[in-house]
């Protein structure tokens, strides 16, 4: 295994394609998590948190669709957890690239 804390950085940087594309904040992490986790040193330790923090992202936003509907504080919601999903993967490649462990709040262990 070799070290590649670039490849770590652009994994959790990458995240950001849902700005852009829609979708590409979760495939790209997942593909690059599926070919290099046994490749890359760390690349399964940060590729689960990124997963697991966007599947967790994707399930709070569809929480707060209905509360759009019904109350209107779902918006809110909707902002915070946009804001949660900008800040965090810039934080966690930061981290990435000084040899840290990622750490994502509110993220939901579905791979362990």
């Amino acid at each position: 295994m070799k070290k590649d804390n670039q490849l770590l950085v652009l994994t959790h940087l990458s995240q950001l394609l849902d700005y852009v594309t829609g979708i590409g904040g979760f495939i790209v992490p997942l593909i690059l998590w599926l070919t290099k986790k046994d490749e890359v040193q760390g690349m399964d330790q940060h590729g689960k948190a990124i997963l697991n923090f966007r599947i967790s992202i994707f399930i709070y936003i569809i929480l707060c669709v209905p509360l759009v509907l019904l109350l209107g504080l779902g918006l809110l919601g909707i902002i915070a957890i946009a804001i949660i999903a900008f800040v965090f993967p810039i934080v966690n490649a930061i981290k990435a690239n000084s040899g840290q462990a990622p750490k994502y709040p509110f993220s939901i262990p579905f791979l362990k």
